[in-house]
């Protein structure tokens, strides 16, 4: 046993979110027969209400599906792109050097909603209005702060008082909400009512995509309402490989899925299990990997229009991961390492969430009540890289959901985070697959998170091990905060048992009936 909780299973069903009122919200939803689908976008939509800090009406979504009959994933993907007035020249002959963290410039056409709508249709049975009830009522009554919840609100405030409607809306009192206290959003409650009563089409093709762009057109962002007529949630096939056996699936760009199925490439050649876990051995062929895998990310992760498909192929592949296996030193961390091919033009560019979370808190035409995200950060200026910013285009995206699968057995998961999902996922897959974890177990044992700056590690791992990295070469940083949030569920075909494990770093739960 690692963890303090135990792993939840049922039969009848499982939900596991970061919020225990979304994952109330699911399961009730699965008890009055509806499926995984339909409890998914309730619980993703409580979700925009009761954690504010994390995700939104404004922001996007991605989504893995594996249909029960034919048993093929399908990937969705309903992020949204660039304005029709992103001008990356524009903004260079300004002075501006690199996307800005935050702001106007940051935003892009939010796809949440769209998403939503569009993962009913294909694949629910209730309609969206039902999927949204949950939501609104929170929206509209307010629901408990929690300290977690209270303490990133806090971290944010300076940011949000710059802003005078989101701090009308996210500021009451002038201050954030603090723990045990009720937070209502009247606006966001009357804007999600007019979606759930009229559908997308009122945010897409309405008043309210209309003033969100308007907002943002006036504070000199890039979007305009012909920008949200056009967003469209398109399914993808996904992007996967074997490790040890089991398959791995993963979102493939524009974001970012196709790193950590390289890194489980490199790892796959090492003997992860016999090093043990957490060993100073396998946290530094890990963070090797990670590294190695990042470099190729900076160099080429974009939409997936400007990703050739023989070059993703290549970054997936096992003989890729072989040329590069041979070149990690297991006894000293390399200075540097490049990507597959020379860089464009020289150049390296980092992406915002390398080194930052991912959500600007901007609230976009009075009365809407919506935090809009800054996913344009994610862009380069470059001059020829693949990811320069340019108008309708997609941003290099953080978000990724992952499965792992082993025969009768599935095991859909996340770790939030920006650029920690896809490393966490790396680790995720090693713990179930190499230390023979359970789903609980898997999320809740100490993990470690590599920056540029260096490698944050929690403290369950031991002094020993961190002298050892250390004297390798590894730069080792606290890593509490910092390794962000997982949850997790599984379905084995075979006994019709499902599990479900959630992060005791958030304010999750996992729960089946």
């Amino acid at each position: 046993m690692h963890g303090t909780r135990s792993r939840v299973c049922a039969t009848h069903g499982v939900i596991a979110t970061s919020q225990p009122l979304a994952s109330a919200a699911g399961l009730q939803v699965l008890q009055q027969g509806g499926n995984a689908i339909d409890a998914a976008v309730t619980a993703a939509a409580v979700l925009a209400v009761v954690e504010p800090t994390m995700t939104g009406v404004g922001g996007d979504l991605f989504a893995l599906v594996i249909d029960a009959k034919s048993r093929t994933p399908q990937a969705l993907n309903s992020s949204g792109r660039a304005g029709a007035r992103a001008d990356a020249e524009a903004l260079t002959g300004r002075g501006v050097t690199a996307m800005p963290l935050h702001g106007p410039l940051t935003v892009t056409v939010p796809g949440s909603v769209a998403g939503w709508a569009e993962l009913l249709r294909a694949h629910g049975s209730i309609p969206l209005a039902r999927a949204l009830a949950p939501a609104i009522r929170y929206a509209r009554e307010g629901f408990p702060i929690s300290d977690i919840l209270a303490a990133q609100w806090e971290a944010v405030a300076p940011r949000l008082a710059s802003d005078p409607e989101a701090a009308r809306v996210l500021l009451p009192n002038g201050r954030a909400p603090v723990a045990g206290e009720l937070f209502r959003n009247p606006d966001l409650a009357s804007t999600l009512e007019q979606i759930a009563n009229g559908g997308p089409g009122v945010l897409y093709q309405g008043a309210i995509g209309a003033a969100v762009a308007e907002h943002v057109a006036r504070l000199g962002g890039f979007l305009t309402a012909a920008d949200f007529a056009a967003h469209r949630a398109g399914w993808v096939e996904p992007i996967a490989t074997t490790y040890r056996g089991r398959t791995v699936y993963e979102q493939p760009p524009n974001t970012q899925g196709f790193v950590a199925l390289e890194m489980l490439n490199i790892l796959e050649g090492y003997d992860v299990g016999g090093m043990g876990h957490n060993s100073a051995d396998f946290l530094h062929v890990y963070s090797e990997a990670k590294r190695v895998a990042f470099a190729d990310r900076a160099a080429y992760l974009a939409d997936r229009d400007h990703v050739p498909s023989e070059l993703l192929a290549l970054l997936v592949s096992k003989e890729y991961a072989a040329d590069r296996r041979k070149q990690i030193d297991l006894r000293r961390a390399a200075m540097s390492w490049d990507p597959a091919v020379a860089p464009v033009r020289g150049t390296r560019p980092t992406y915002a969430g390398e080194h930052s979370g991912d959500t600007v808190y901007l609230a976009a035409a009075e009365g809407t009540g919506i935090a809009l995200h800054s996913r344009g950060a994610g862009f380069t200026l470059a001059p020829g890289h693949p990811n320069r910013l340019a108008p309708g285009k997609r941003p290099a995206h953080t978000l990724v959901p992952a499965m792992l699968v082993d025969g009768d057995r599935v095991m859909a998961f996340g770790v939030m985070g920006a650029d920690n999902q896809a490393q966490a996922h790396a680790q995720i897959v090693t713990n179930v697959v190499d230390f023979g974890m359970h789903v609980q177990d898997a999320g809740e044992v100490a993990r470690v998170r590599h920056f540029e700056e260096g490698l944050a590690v929690e403290s369950g791992v031991p002094e020993t091990v961190r002298a050892a990295l250390r004297a390798r070469g590894h730069a080792v940083v606290d890593g509490r905060g910092l390794v962000g949030g997982y949850q997790a569920v599984v379905l084995d075909r075979r006994t019709g048992i499902l599990e479900a494990g959630s992060d005791p770093r958030k304010d999750g739960l996992a729960i089946g009936w």
